[in-house]
């Protein structure tokens, strides 16, 4: 394994939650949000983001989707792993991903709950990488864009290791 460069560190990272935190409590008012965490990459983002929201009625939802094929590629097929239970009929959705790369994943993800009649459906994601989109999705809430790197750490894995470090670093090829 080749050394792990610190791309975002974890001071920025939560300064960068606390200012979403912010933007989606003064967007959503006194409403009843419905944070969807897409297993299992977004727990981190997802569990510091909702105890930052003060004024909000908050529940938590999990899914679990699958695309990768291999360690470093989405395969493009989305499968749903572990899906949500409750009816979300009339429902706010905040979907919060922990990085959104070629958008199929999440282009998915708003079809299907918007089939199952949420009232809205918004995104969160801690890092955004849209020199990989293949297709555009609106993306409410970013917290960091960053360039075409595989990164790991806050959540994300590789191999479903390091996914509890406190940063978020890359390996260099």
């Amino acid at each position: 394994m080749n050394d792990i460069k610190i791309l975002i560190d974890e001071q920025s990272i939560y300064k960068k939650i606390d200012e979403m935190a912010l933007q989606i409590q003064n967007d959503y008012k006194n409403e009843e949000i419905i944070f969807l965490c897409v297993l299992k990459g977004s727990f981190p983002f997802t569990w510091e983001l909702g105890k930052r929201i003060k004024n909000n009625n908050i529940s938590f939802k999990f899914i679990e989707l699958s695309s990768y094929g291999d360690l470093f590629e989405s395969s493009g097929n989305i499968q749903i792993k572990n899906d949500i239970s409750d009816d979300i009929t009339n429902k706010n959705i905040l979907i919060l991903e922990d990085i959104i790369d070629t958008g199929n994943t999440l282009s998915f993800l708003i079809n299907y709950l918007k089939s199952k009649n949420a009232k809205s459906v918004k995104i969160a994601t801690l890092l955004n990488k849209p020199s990989r989109r293949i297709i555009d999705i609106p993306v409410d809430y970013v917290g960091f864009t960053i360039e075409d790197k595989f990164v790991l750490g806050f959540g994300l894995d590789l191999e479903q290791k390091y996914r509890n470090l406190p940063y978020i670093g890359y390996i260099e090829n």
